[in-house]
């Protein structure tokens, strides 16, 4: 794993996001690590889901069409509305989705290893919470087995987000 790009990736998020909460950045070590949050069976539900986000969305603050979330850059994050606002098919971002979800096995240890380098951020004031804090969480995460969650109530209230975890590679975007 290359440590200072994942780091590099929590500060930008830190300087994008200042509402964000610690986890939200649990969530973004888990998505990198570990991509879609579990394997999808139902399809329908799954398009279901996607359409109806897509016709509920708000604008919220600007995004990148592509926000890298992996330290080897293959797992990005596909913010709806830029992805929309580009003329980009949600079939063809539900099949990368769902490809993803199905397909990729990240694992525990890289989560652990991305949560060092926050860690270790946070050791150095680099971001705005304090290393027991974080500790304190991921031992409770551990404890529950690394479940995925869900943003904070600060995160989701601010910034509104709307996206898909899909590899790259499961998608014709060169962003």
């Amino acid at each position: 794993m290359n440590r200072i790009r994942f780091q590099n990736i929590v500060l930008s998020h830190c300087s994008r996001y200042p509402r964000l909460q610690i986890e939200d950045l649990y969530k973004l070590a888990h998505q990198a690590a570990l991509g879609s949050e579990h394997a999808i069976r139902d399809i329908a539900a799954a398009r279901k889901w996607l359409m109806r986000e897509l016709d509920e969305m708000k604008a919220g603050p600007t995004e990148p069409l592509l926000d890298e979330i992996s330290a080897d850059r293959r797992i990005v994050r596909v913010h709806l509305l830029p992805f929309i606002s580009s003329g980009g098919d949600p079939e063809t971002l539900l099949q990368a989705f769902i490809r993803t979800a199905n397909e990729y096995h990240g694992s525990l240890e890289l989560l652990g290893e991305y949560w060092g380098a926050i860690e270790r951020l946070s050791e150095k004031g680099e971001v705005p919470f304090q290393t027991a804090d974080l500790e304190a969480y991921i031992e409770q995460m551990e404890s529950l087995g690394f479940p995925p969650v869900h943003h904070s109530k600060q995160y989701q209230s601010a910034y509104l987000p709307s996206y898909r975890v899909v590899l790259r590679r499961f998608l014709s975007i060169n962003h």
